[in-house]
């Protein structure tokens, strides 16, 4: 009887326990700029949906975070690494776009800083409100298994458009919106001070993105103007913080599966006969996370937006 009563005092500590994601460290890449890198496989039960690049700039009065993941829980560990450096308040939260592995850590912002100001693209709101919000949340939860159940969704309230400026603790943010990228409600993130850009899903490194909302032409472009930003650090919305250079590698990956299915769709090829042929060409890309699972499914995106393009 007395280890039953011993075993009931100690179950919700270790529910609490199941729903804490473990601390990742948080990489210093600029003075004042930190970046989560996390893993690379798709949201599961082990990862408890953590797979994005959480970042935070810590200016002279307080915290810009950007993208704080995927769930309540993971919110809370990049908090926390947050205080293991600073103990200032955090003012703004950005996120990058509508894929909820990127925004759905808002949640612990909100709790812990009521007045934080939350701001996205004006179509990442829209969407969120009318099904997105849900969608993500019931998505996350199927795909860890529960392991972010108890996240709910706090839908940005203030709305961020391109060429969007702000200053804050004596840094300035500027903002980039490609018109369809990975999405269509993407923002880019110039931290002008630190020289640091957060390039979103719009820019990937060593993982292969979803393209299922996305524009090969649209990313290009993105890709362009991302390249044309003066800036030391890229931040890819997944995988490794480098130089300006993972900005072209993304670009010529989008660049040869997107040209080559528009020109063996000339020729008259259907998508499972050209894969091969692109693929081989893919070899630089083999060994990126999601190569396998994506690369069929894109080739087929991109010989229908090849098509559609040839009746424009």
């Amino acid at each position: 009887m007395k280890f039953i009563y011993v075993l009931l005092l100690l179950l919700p500590h270790s529910i609490a326990l199941a729903t804490e994601i473990p601390d990742y460290p948080a990489d210093k890449i600029a003075a004042n700029t930190y970046v989560i890198h996390g893993p690379l496989e798709f949201p599961n039960e082990k990862n408890m949906g953590f797979m994005n690049n959480p970042g935070f700039v810590i200016t002279a009065d307080s915290v810009v975070v950007i993208d704080p993941g995927s769930s309540l829980y993971t919110g809370k560990m990049v908090l926390r690494q947050i205080r293991k450096i600073t103990d200032k308040p955090v003012s703004h939260v950005l996120n990058t776009h509508i894929h909820g592995d990127h925004w759905l850590g808002n949640q612990a912002f909100a709790e812990a800083f009521p007045k934080a100001q939350i701001m996205a693209h004006p179509d990442m709101i829209a969407a969120a409100k009318k099904s997105e919000a849900s969608r993500w949340i019931s998505l996350m939860e199927n795909l860890t298994k529960g392991a972010t159940k108890g996240t709910k969704a706090v839908i940005p309230a203030i709305a961020i458009k391109n060429d969007f400026e702000f200053k804050t603790g004596g840094i300035r943010f500027k903002v980039y919106a490609p018109a369809k990228a990975h999405s269509k409600t993407d923002v880019m993130i110039h931290v002008l001070e630190e020289s640091v850009v957060f390039l979103g899903d719009n820019v990937l490194s060593g993982r292969i993105p979803g393209m299922g909302d996305a524009s090969f032409r649209g990313n290009m472009k993105a890709c362009d103007v991302a390249s044309g930003i003066s800036a030391r650090h890229f931040v890819p919305g997944h995988g490794q913080t480098g130089k300006v250079d993972i900005v072209k590698t993304f670009k010529n990956y989008l660049d040869i599966v997107y040209s080559q299915a528009a020109q063996f769709y000339d020729e008259g090829q259907s998508d499972f006969e050209m894969k091969p042929r692109i693929v081989e060409q893919l070899k630089t890309f083999h060994h990126w996370a999601g190569f396998e699972e994506e690369v069929g499914h894109h080739v087929s995106l991109a010989v229908l937006e090849a098509e559609k393009a040839a009746f424009e």
